[in-house]
């Protein structure tokens, strides 16, 4: 290993030991039916940061990937990367996110707790991806707003599957409701922030229920 690399990973193993980089996402999601995301948005709009402004708009197409993780000869989960890029800005990086499995944690805890790290990226990232052996899972295309309150951000998501075509024009939707995702990016231990989430999420009752979703549980239903 070459000087200047060793000296880069150096840094930033120090970095993720002294807790400044923002490696861990606290997540609560639920979703609102098409006919009521009016009035959710109308309730964000009064209490979030961006009032004047309005929320921000997105139309981002994800795709999803898996390499398979093996450790001693044992087959661990795969490690999940996520590639999104901005359909409406072609000139913005692209974003590679790296996402581990959910903690639940005890029933206590208010938010889902994973690991997670963001590197903006070119272009060619899905080549690259695709020569480490990585299998794209499925993609789609996200439509929405996005909402800050503090560190707090909530994304109201429509999902788009992909058709034959190129998107943006070939594309359906999933379903008949909206995504709400409430997250907080932030360094390792600093689990208060779950609790301001919680106490967040009860002002957007009963327009929708926001809620640590058991994802194991989900992939056990036949």
């Amino acid at each position: 290993m070459s000087q200047p690399v060793s000296t880069a990973m150096d840094s930033l193993t120090a970095a993720l030991k002294s807790n400044i980089i923002p490696n861990q996402e606290y997540l609560l999601q639920g979703s609102v039916l098409d006919s009521a995301v009016e009035v959710l948005l109308h309730r964000l709009r009064g209490l979030c940061d961006n009032v004047d402004s309005g929320p921000e708009t997105f139309n981002d197409h994800e795709m999803c990937f898996s390499i398979q993780n093996v450790a001693g000869g044992n087959s661990l989960q795969p490690l999940l990367l996520r590639v999104r890029r901005a359909l409406d800005y072609q000139d913005m990086p692209w974003q590679l996110r790296y996402i581990g499995q959910p903690e639940l944690g005890d029933k206590s805890r208010p938010t889902i707790v994973r690991s997670s790290i963001d590197i903006g990226t070119s272009s060619t990232v899905v080549e690259f991806l695709t020569e480490l052996g990585c299998r794209m899972d499925f993609e789609y295309i996200a439509r929405g707003y996005m909402f800050r309150k503090g560190r707090m951000k909530i994304t109201v998501s429509k999902i788009f599957k992909m058709g034959q075509g190129k998107p943006p024009e070939s594309v359906e939707p999933m379903s008949q409701s909206y995504l709400v995702e409430l997250s907080v990016l932030a360094p390792s231990g600093q689990d208060a922030i779950a609790e301001d989430m919680r106490n967040f999420a009860e002002q957007l009752r009963p327009l929708v229920q926001l809620e640590k979703v058991d994802y194991k549980r989900l992939q056990h239903v036949p």
